[in-house]
């Protein structure tokens, strides 16, 4: 299977993925770490896929989102965006809505800590 092949069948096999630098467990860098805290968090199910284990993978997901960097988060098929626009949606309560709109389950607790936190 190819790298494009592989990238489109995780992007669309699960709900949330998260295509990062690291592990979900063990993140590898300052912005993935960011957005994975952040569904950890949240307590969102989500696949995570480490681009440093495969550059063929490092370099297709850029390809197939056109955006040049990583972390990249997909939520149903769909490119939401990188660790500025995670951390913006946040914030903002528009990741919360999406998950709702979407049905995915998150602890609605844990977002308002993040944001009262941040406030």
């Amino acid at each position: 299977m190819s790298a494009e092949e592989q990238i489109k069948k995780t992007v669309t096999g699960n709900d949330v993925v998260l295509f990062m630098k690291g592990t979900k467990s063990m993140p590898q860098c300052g912005f993935s770490s960011r957005v994975a805290g952040v569904l950890n968090f949240m307590g969102v199910d989500y696949a995570d896929v480490n681009v440093l284990e495969d550059e063929d993978v490092r370099q297709g997901i850029k390809d197939y989102s056109d955006w040049p960097t990583i972390p990249q988060l997909y939520v149903k098929g769909e490119f939401v965006g990188g660790c500025d626009i995670i951390t913006e949606m946040t914030l903002s309560g528009e990741l919360d809505q999406m998950f709702e709109k979407e049905g995915i389950a998150f602890d609605k607790d844990a977002a308002n800590k993040i944001r009262e936190a941040n406030g």
